[in-house]
């Protein structure tokens, strides 16, 4: 019996020292953004390499922001990125309780339709895409980057119906019974009970939308809306050489999406955990 136990104590060890060493391994080129952005120019060439600044440049930050109109790009993102979570969230939850809780004819074959097209690579729409956007008039504006996200997402659709499918149907029965209609089951019952699978998508939506630079690159021209991922390449062409300047505006911008996953990590998971429990 001790024995057994002896094993088992063994293999928690030798389990968590190879947990903790893969999260050292992917912790250490956040850790190096950081260090880095807080060195002097001497610090940033030093052989063997300084890992802890001495002394810390607190003033590469406010310089390094001081250089672009940090607050208009971050403002420009934030609204961005809100409006793609809203668009996504509203579209793909209403195809995926259809897909999932409304029976109707041709339902499978629409959703098998609607899966197949994750299969096309973004590079061979881009420039169909582009075209429709020159003819409708969107080039030059946000519209572009936001107006699709309220046509749903593949593949948010799938992950959102085989969470939908894992509630059960005596809930939406009995709401019928009491007199609710499909959007109102949708609204006070489907939707509350799917926080974790809507927080999943809200957070890969947030990231993506943070994070894209191919969007803006190619819908916006005036300066007056960059997002931070535009900004910060200006910054890259004009600043280049300056390392740790340019560290401290990386950081500044990848540091919300750190904060945001820390405080929504619990319900992530579980959102992940969940959402292919019934196919």
């Amino acid at each position: 019996m001790k024995s057994k136990q002896n094993q088992s104590r063994v293999k928690s060890i030798i389990v968590h020292l190879l947990l903790i060493s893969v999260g050292v391994t992917f912790f250490l080129p956040f850790y190096w953004l950081v260090s880095t952005s807080l060195k002097n120019d001497v610090q940033l060439f030093a052989n063997p390499p300084v890992w802890i600044p001495n002394p810390i440049m607190w003033k590469n930050y406010p310089t390094a922001l001081g250089y672009i109109p940090f607050l208009m790009y971050v403002k420009n993102t934030l609204i961005i990125s809100f409006l793609t979570v809203t668009g996504t969230i509203l579209s793909c939850s209403l195809v995926a309780y259809s897909f999932a809780r409304i029976p109707w004819k041709g339902r499978n074959f629409c959703f098998m339709l609607l899966l197949s097209t994750m299969m096309i690579p973004g590079q061979v729409t881009l420039i169909p895409v582009l075209m429709i956007f020159k003819w409708l008039g969107w080039i030059g504006s946000i519209k572009p980057l936001v107006i699709p996200a309220f046509f749903g997402s593949a593949f948010y659709i799938f992950l959102l119906r085989q969470f939908f499918m894992a509630i059960p149907n005596e809930l939406s029965d009995a709401a019928r019974i009491d007199g609710c209609s499909e959007f109102g089951i949708y609204w006070r019952i489907m939707l509350p009970l799917s926080r974790p699978a809507l927080a999943t998508v809200i957070l890969f939506t947030f990231i993506g939308s943070w994070n894209d630079f191919l969007g803006p690159l190619i819908y916006l021209s005036d300066e007056s809306q960059y997002t931070l991922s535009l900004g910060l390449q200006q910054f890259l062409s004009q600043h280049g050489a300056e390392w740790s300047l340019l560290m401290a505006a990386s950081t500044v911008m990848v540091l919300p999406i750190v904060i945001l996953f820390f405080f929504t990590q619990r319900t992530f998971i579980q959102g992940i955990a969940l959402t292919g429990i019934k196919g």
